[in-house]
């Protein structure tokens, strides 16, 4: 065997362990937790953020966008809030169909006299305690009233779910006013929970927005 056939094979055993034992990165294929690199975990076979522990190393610190609108969903208009510095807003009528599965943000909402809501829930005109599992639907999902004191199921991608009462309209066309505590239109996707339904989904509220999916009960 001459010197550069050993020096080859030596490379062939060195190398091959490793490739055996790769750990995958952000997005990466995994099986199961060893496969995933820090404090990732496999999530529907790739390695992602947990959940639980609310980092942001594959996200960057960026939050969910919605989706972009499907079929007759179409924006309505815009609006623009600000004195000094302006910013234009896309406001919904409609929300994407309501399916077995609908992908969507949850936000977290304090409906208490004084908390994020701004007024009263629009199905009782009433404020509500944090501890309530309780939500507010984006306007096209909210339709007109028709959901409210309905149940809704949400799961999250860490495998919990809880069922919670509809409420509120998370209005995606007003906003930037005293009535919406001078908050900017929801998005037309948007499952706004109280601290309740996050406590209940095992979810780190410092995250503010993260995807779920819902259907109804």
């Amino acid at each position: 065997m001459t010197a550069l056939t050993f020096v080859y094979f030596a490379l062939i055993f060195t190398i091959s362990p490793l490739v055996g034992n790769a750990i995958s990165g952000c997005n990466g294929p995994c099986n199961d937790l060893n496969d995933c690199s820090g404090q990732l975990i496999c999530i529907n076979g790739k390695c992602n953020d947990d959940p639980d522990v609310g980092t942001h190393i594959c996200k960057s610190g960026t939050s969910p966008q919605p989706p972009q609108p499907s079929g007759p969903c179409k924006p309505a208009g815009t609006l623009t809030c600000g004195k000094k510095k302006r910013t234009t807003y896309t406001t919904y009528s409609c929300s994407p169909p309501i399916t077995a599965s609908t992908p969507a943000v949850l936000t977290l909402n304090d409906f208490r006299k004084g908390g994020d809501g701004g007024a009263e829930s629009s199905c009782d005109n009433k404020f509500h305690e944090n501890w309530e599992l309780i939500v507010a639907l984006s306007t096209g999902w909210f339709d007109n009233s028709s959901r409210c004191f309905k149940k809704i199921r949400i799961r999250a991608s860490n495998g919990r779910s809880v069922e919670a009462k509809v409420v509120d309209e998370c209005d995606s066309m007003h906003g930037c006013d005293k009535e919406h505590s001078y908050q900017r239109p929801c998005d037309n996707n948007i499952v706004d929970g109280s601290s309740a339904v996050w406590n209940a989904l095992g979810l780190n509220k410092d995250l503010g927005r993260v995807n779920i999916n819902w259907s109804m009960v």
